[in-house]
């Protein structure tokens, strides 16, 4: 991981993947001796077979190894066996994991035919002894077992001490972890998702530091949940899963699309491409000045800029190492004003897409820590206009400066009870002109509710063909037909003030 080393003068940065065990689960291989795994998960209702088994199969011809489905009830569970045995007869080899949420009866129903189950500690049962039995057969089968935090969804007695801070999902996870350690169970992976990438950021590095307190070096899956569609969606990922996989961690990654699941595999791939080589090591003078855990605005500026708002207050710092995170941190970190205003900049090549994720997955650390006041990306063959646009959604994807509306929307999965994709468009269609405003959209009511508390306004799936409207974290309407749930919508927004004609 991204080291401080100390000597007689200064303290250096350089790069090397945070060390963890080996975790093995249907033929993958993870953990920080094997490469990072990509991963994706189907939308598709798990209890249609043949849907399942046919996205599954396109997923992991994207170049997935691991492929997630949902088992939210018992005909889910049960639709599990008979996907793994045509899987494997079509010679699909992608790890097959179980999402499981409320119902540890089907977690150990799902362990008995997937390679890894899933689990969220904020709303899975352990009272009687059910992670005990779920870890014997896992142990039994050589199933992996993912401990999947969620901001959203926090056990109460962990929101009452903590709130829903990063440190309540520190103290979640630890909690599910010790238990497997106190198991002699260590094929477990643990994850930290959050649609707040700062959040999400500094939850997974206090994870770290509290593992290795405990001596512990579980692999970990990285991702952004409810990252939205287009570049958007795109760049709010990689500013997340960047930030951290520059510091070295991170051994799964899965990028949350609301778009086919297939889509975001090429995403996920170029990110690991991009971390591939890291070289050098840079001096710093004055390390005091940052803290990994902690959001400090380093300088006096309030809202950090893009290119063509530079003045010569601004000191500009170019990058051409192969790892321009860590040399843009030590340099600004080594200045002789700790106020002084920076810039960092940075030449990309390639098109809209790839500039995007790239530019935004070396800068993105440096505005979530609050030591960077500003992103300059240099890209002759784009437009002015498409700079902009990837400069701007940097910004407000390590939430330091809203310039447009923002949707948190959930990728869809099996248990999402509407058109998710088609919906999010024809709510942007009606609100992107709304600035500033952050609008959730959510397929169903298991994370929906919680990894939207920042949201201004909410569309939740509540049941088949019905929406629940939230303002802020209460809801407004209540199971209303679909068909009526935008205009709805609009109504609540214009009632509260917050409308404009475009």
């Amino acid at each position: 991981m991204l080291q401080n080393t100390k000597t007689s003068m200064a303290t250096t940065l350089k790069y090397s993947r945070r060390e963890a065990h080996e975790v093995t689960f249907g033929g993958v291989k993870i953990g920080s001796t094997h490469p990072i795994a990509v991963q994706s998960m189907t939308n598709t209702p798990t209890a249609d077979v043949a849907l399942s088994v046919e996205q599954t199969k396109r997923i992991a011809e994207a170049g997935a190894e691991i492929v997630r489905l949902t088992a939210q009830g018992k005909k889910e569970g049960e639709a599990l066996g008979p996907i793994m045995e045509q899987l494997r007869k079509e010679g699909c080899t992608a790890a097959i994991v179980a999402d499981i949420h409320f119902t540890p009866e089907i977690a150990m129903m799902a362990a008995e035919v997937v390679d890894k189950v899933r689990i969220n500690p904020g709303n899975f049962r352990t009272s009687n002894g059910e992670l005990e039995r779920l870890i014997d057969i896992c142990r039994r089968r050589g199933v992996a077992l993912r401990i999947g935090v969620n901001h959203g969804s926090l056990a109460k007695r962990i929101f009452d001490e903590y709130g829903d801070t990063p440190e309540g999902m520190v103290a979640s996870a630890m909690e599910f972890l010790s238990m497997c350690r106190e198991a002699d169970f260590h094929n477990v992976v643990v994850s930290m998702k959050s649609s707040n990438t700062r959040v999400m950021v500094h939850a997974y590095r206090l994870l770290v530091e509290a593992m290795e307190r405990e001596g512990m070096a579980f692999p970990i899956h990285l991702g952004v949940t409810e990252a939205g569609n287009g570049i958007e969606g795109r760049v709010k990922s990689a500013v997340g899963i960047g930030a951290l996989l520059s510091d070295g961690i991170g051994d799964t990654i899965r990028v949350s699309l609301t778009e086919a699941p297939e889509n975001e595999i090429p995403v996920a791939q170029m990110l690991v491409e991009h971390f591939s080589a890291r070289e050098g090591e840079f001096a710093i003078t004055h390390p005091e000045r940052y803290s990994p855990t902690e959001y400090r605005r380093r300088s006096d500026i309030q809202t950090p800029i893009i290119h063509s708002e530079v003045t010569d207050e601004f000191l500009v710092l170019d990058s051409v190492s192969s790892n321009p995170t860590a040399e843009w941190r030590a340099a600004i970190l080594s200045l002789e004003s700790e106020k002084q205003p920076v810039v960092i900049r940075r030449k990309y090549e390639g098109s809209l897409e790839e500039v995007a994720i790239r530019a935004a997955a070396d800068m993105g650390g440096l505005l979530l820590d609050g030591v960077a006041d500003g992103v300059w990306i240099d890209a002759p063959q784009l437009s002015e206009q498409e700079l902009t646009t990837i400069e701007l959604n940097i910004l407000q994807a390590s939430r330091v400066r809203i310039s447009h509306t923002e949707y948190i929307a959930c990728p869809s999965c099996g248990r999402t009870l509407y058109d998710i994709e088609g919906t999010l468009a024809q709510i942007k269609a009606k609100t992107s002109h709304l600035k500033g405003l952050k609008i959730g959209v959510m397929g169903c009511i298991v994370n929906g509710p919680g990894e939207m508390a920042d949201a201004d306004y909410g569309y939740v799936g509540a049941a088949a063909g019905k929406i629940t409207l939230y303002k802020g974290r209460e809801v407004v309407c209540r199971n209303i037909p679909q068909e009526q749930a935008l205009d709805r919508l609009i109504e609540i927004i214009k009632e509260n003030g917050d409308w404009t004609e475009c």
